[in-house]
Order: structure tokens, then sequence, then C-alpha cells
């Protein structure tokens, strides 16, 4: 039976209520005859969000604020990243470039935690409950990528081919760009049963059609052209075809001769000896004849190439599936002992020139974020390929603080690669000093849309408003201080960001900003409001310098999008929760004591 007049059956049931109904069609839209089928195991982090919405709060002792005012300024979330990926929700969507994580790789030896407990290999659950974990992360991801944005994904065999599956569902088919093989270390593995395992995956998806890969690309060296005549040096390329096609039959009017020489009848011969043929047609055969561009040495043709005669002296350097040579994980940990002048900080960390290859493939001023972050080697990349290449790339990362290690290690390794440090040997390694990192942590409000809770919102939203505009220094509106539990003016460069708490205070305002001067940029205003409606009326006659946002509607609608269903409530339990709301406020402002 086809499922819509199954979905239509069951909404003529009756003895069904409406939620009854939803959930029975919900359940068969789920069913695939085709894919990735799991039990999807509930996640505490997840009901948690049913209930409470998440805000960033900056602490402020620990920012990294580099004298440099171009200075890209880094953030670190310390927080549960499905939660940090919420908020990233609003800040972030659609605006990210380059995503690189590096997942729990769910080996059963006590490296993925789920609902606080450990995953064990015995676990009958085990591949469901990584699927339903990395399933919620990764859709929240995919809203984030800009629609020129990839993600890179490490993996091992445990994972590897259910990882595939998902992303193919999430990302889709067509916008698989690779599976590289990344050697990450070489000879050991004596004790293994039956193959040395020398290699990690890393898969590679695009958000859309958009995305351009960007190889390297290298000077022309001229010592690459060994040979020399008196025209200057050139290199040599053979002109008998080679590979596949390269047989007579393949193409027969690209079987002739040519004079060698010794005036001999030359005629051109396949690899496996039989009767071949030219890589070049009679027109141009004739033409490299007449100009001298033949080399005849060891009594075969080639085709001579001048270096002068290249306009572009540079060549793309094609990026290769397999990845040899670029980076293994020892030199990670060796890198985090010349940091720390410590053994044993973190158990495998990747390597930093892993990770600098991936992220280098995007743009220099891209947005870059890895919320399995780890030791922060991401971060860490991202500055030095900017130190290395003058790029401005900003890095978001996001850890949980499980023993410490946000605060601890990925942190504290940053910034002392931005002020410097000194390895165990004594050698002074210099700090990444034009880069500010920002700490934050991630902190709560309740969902339900009371007065209270919505002002409440608002008056949290600040360091989220700082994040999204990427505006942290705080100025004087038109030469004026401000009340800052009424409103809060930031101002960096063109770009100019007022934050208003109370709209009381909105026609007062809004006489102020027609003293100030019109920008490259419009003041981005956002105000407090009941509903979507941003005060456009009262803003009229500063129409020209304004752009308007109502808060905090426009964090409910982007969180809207990421955030899982509510749980309906029983009716006395919701009449109790309004009777409080009432006792507690009246209308829009909070009661006075």
């Amino acid at each position: 039976m086809d499922k819509n007049e199954l979905v239509n059956k069951i909404r003529g049931i009756e003895g069904l209520t409406n939620d009854e109904k939803s959930a029975l069609i919900e359940m068969l839209r789920k069913q695939k005859k085709y894919g990735l089928v799991w039990e999807d195991k509930p996640e505490d982090v997840e009901e948690r969000l049913r209930e409470e919405l998440p805000m960033l709060i900056e602490d402020t002792d620990k920012a990294i604020i580099s004298t440099d005012t171009d200075a890209p300024n880094h953030i670190l979330i310390e927080g549960d990243n499905l939660e940090a990926l919420t908020a990233l929700a609003y800040t972030h969507e659609g605006n990210i470039d380059v995503i690189y994580i590096d997942p729990p790789y769910n080996t059963g030896n006590k490296d993925f935690v789920y609902n606080d407990k450990f995953v064990d290999s015995e676990d009958s659950y085990r591949h469901s409950k990584w699927l339903s974990f990395m399933n919620k992360r990764l859709r929240i991801a995919k809203q984030l990528l800009s629609d020129k944005g990839v993600i890179f994904i490490s993996i091992d065999d445990n994972e590897h081919a259910q990882l595939k599956l998902l992303c193919d569902e999430v990302f889709g088919l067509n916008n698989l760009c690779g599976n590289i093989i990344w050697r990450k270390k070489s000879g050991g593995g004596q004790t293994d049963a039956f193959f040395v395992t020398e290699h990690e995956y890393i898969l590679v998806y695009r958000k859309t059609d958009q995305f351009i890969w960007q190889d390297e690309t290298v000077a022309i060296s001229e010592d690459t052209f060994k040979y020399m005549d008196e025209r200057g040096r050139y290199k040599i390329t053979p002109l008998e075809k080679w590979g596949s096609s390269a047989h007579r039959e393949d193409r027969p009017s690209m079987y002739f001769a040519i004079k060698s020489p010794d005036g001999k009848d030359y005629f051109p011969v396949a690899p496996d000896g039989l009767p071949g043929r030219w890589r070049v047609g009679l027109e141009r055969m004739n033409r490299l004849i007449m100009n001298d561009e033949i080399d005849w040495r060891n009594g075969k043709p080639q085709e001579k190439t001048y270096f002068t005669s290249i306009s572009d002296k540079r060549k793309v350097n094609k990026s290769r599936s397999i990845y040899y040579n670029i980076g293994e994980t020892g030199e990670g940990t060796k890198l985090l002992t010349d940091i720390f002048s410590q053994k044993d900080i973190f158990g495998n960390p990747k390597p930093l020139n892993l990770v600098k290859d991936l992220i280098s493939h995007n743009n220099r001023d891209s947005t870059i974020l890895d919320f399995f972050a780890g030791s922060g080697t991401t971060l860490h990349a991202t500055m030095q390929l900017n130190a290395e290449d003058g790029g401005h790339r900003k890095c978001i990362l996001v850890t949980n603080n499980e023993n410490n290690i946000c605060e601890n290690v990925t942190y504290i390794r940053n910034k002392r690669v931005i002020q410097g440090y000194t390895t165990p040997k004594g050698e002074e390694i210099p700090g990444l000093t034009g880069n500010t990192l920002r700490y934050y942590k991630t902190d709560f409000i309740s969902r339900d849309q009371t007065p209270r809770n919505m002002r409440a919102l608002v008056a949290a939203s600040t360091d989220l408003l700082c994040i999204k505009n990427d505006i942290y220094k705080e100025a004087k509106l038109a030469g004026r201080n401000i009340n800052s539990k009424i409103a809060r003016y930031f101002e960096e460069g063109d770009s100019r960001m007022l934050i208003i708490y109370d709209e009381r205070a909105i026609s007062a305002i809004a006489e102020i900003l027609e003293m100030v001067e019109s920008g490259k940029e419009k003041i981005k205003v956002y105000v407090f409001s009941p509903s979507s409606y941003a005060y456009d009326d009262e803003f009229e006659e500063v129409a020209d310098k304004v752009q308007l946002c109502a808060l905090p509607d426009a964090i409910y609608q982007a969180y809207q999008k990421v955030l899982p269903k509510r749980r309906p409530k029983f009716l006395p339990e919701a009449m109790e929760e309004a009777e409080q709301s009432n006792d507690s406020e009246t209308g829009l402002f909070m009661r006075e004591a």
C-alpha cells in the first residue's frame, strides 16, 4: 500500500487524539526501504534542550586580547557540543566555511561517553547510541555550513561504514567529495592479529555544488627543465601514447611514420610492443619537426617544452585520496609534550600538519568550526596557517570540560601558542600574537515564553550577539554613556551594534540616533519586543541608518529549527505554571518590590 494512502487512513481513524495520529504518521514516514536504520536512543542533553535554551556567556578573565586591531577573533566554548551547536544555529547559520571534527571512534575502549556512561564493546546498542549521537550533531552542522562550505570527519574502521551511510543521508551522496585514507603511523603493530593498521579515514562532504576545492599551486622551477640547447632549458615528454587507448586501432589516423635522425621511417610502438599511435596528430607533429622541437634521446622521439614558452609559471598540485607523509599521530603527541613540557597530556592528538592541510583548501578568510575540539589542534592549525599565508581565518572550538580538558588542555595549549612557550630542550617558540581568543561557557534559560523568560533571554543574549556580529568593543553612543540596563552600544571599524533591553527607551534612543553620522554599514539594532515587531514606526526618522531586529523572536525562530520538540504537558501542570507567571508579573514589566 502507498504511504500516502496509509497517512490518509490514519487521519480518519476515530478514537485517537491528534497527537497520537501525528505520532503514528511520523513513525510511518521514518520507515525506509533502503538506507541506514537504527534504534534511536534518548540522550540526556537532548531531553534538557526540550525544556531549556542554551546561551553563551563569556568568561572575560580568560580572554586573550591581541594589540593588533585587525586580529581575528577565535572562540572557545566550554560545554556539551549539542548545546553549543544549538546556540551557533543563531549566530552562524549558513556562515561556517569549513568544519573539521574528530569524533569518538566508538572503539568500545572507554572513548565514547553516552549519558555520562562509557559505551563498551558488549553494549548491544553500541552502534545505535553512536549513530543517534552523531545524527543530531551532523544535522545541525549542515545548517551551519555555508553553501560553499565543506566538512571533514576523521574516523576509523569501527564506525566508518555506518558514518558513510549516515553522511550520505544527511548531506546527500552527490555531495561526497572523497574518502581520504590517511596513513597515521608507520611500523609497529607486531601484536595485531591480522594486518598492522596504519591508516584512518577522513570523509569529505560539501554542503552544495557551490563548494570549490582549492588545490595547492606552486611555482614551476627552471631546475625541473633538465635539458639545454641553444634556445634554453627544456623538458621532454614521450610522443608515443602510453596508458589506455595506446594502440594503432584506437586511433588509426594517429599511426604514421616520421623520419628519425638516421633518415629511417619511425612508426609509434605501444608499451606492449605492438603497433601504437602518436600522442599528437599529423599537423602538430609536422610543426614540431619544423621547429626542431623533437628530442631523439635514447632513440625515442620526445617533445621538447621550453621553460621560456610557459606563460603561467605556476602549476596545480592535485590532491590525492591517499595521504602519505602528511603528519603522523606521534607528531601530534610530541608537539603537545613540547608545549606543556609534560608527557601524556592528551591521547592521540591529530598532527598539526594534517589539519593545516585540510583547512587550507578554502578561502583565506574562512570561518572554521571544530565541535570535537579535544586538545585544540584545529585552532592551532588555523593560527599557524594564517601566519604562513597571511590569511584571516577565524576558528570556533567546542569541547566539554570532562577531566578539565577544556580549561587545562584546549585553552592552555592555545594560550601558549599565542603568547609563546619554551620547549623541554630550551627552544624559545615565539607566540602567534596576532590572534584574539575568547572563552565562553553555556548557560540556560527556560523555553517557556513567559514575559519574565523573554526578558531574561534578551538580557543574556549580549555575548551571543557579539559573536554573531563579530563586534566586541563597547563604545559611547553619539558621545553619550548609556545605562547598560537599558541599552548597550558596540563599535569596531565600520561595524556598529546597538542592543535595547528596555523598549520604553526607544523614543529617546531614536532621537540620539538622529545625531549619529551615517556609516558604510547600517547600525544593527536589536530591540526587545514581545512579538516579531521591531518598532519600525518608532525608528522611521533614522530608517536609513539602522537595521532592526526584534528579540527574542529572532532567537526563538533560529532555535526552533534545531531544538527537539517539547513534550506535551498535562493541563494541571500548564495551569500551575501560568498561575505562577501571573503571580509574579503583570504585563510586560517586572513588578517593583
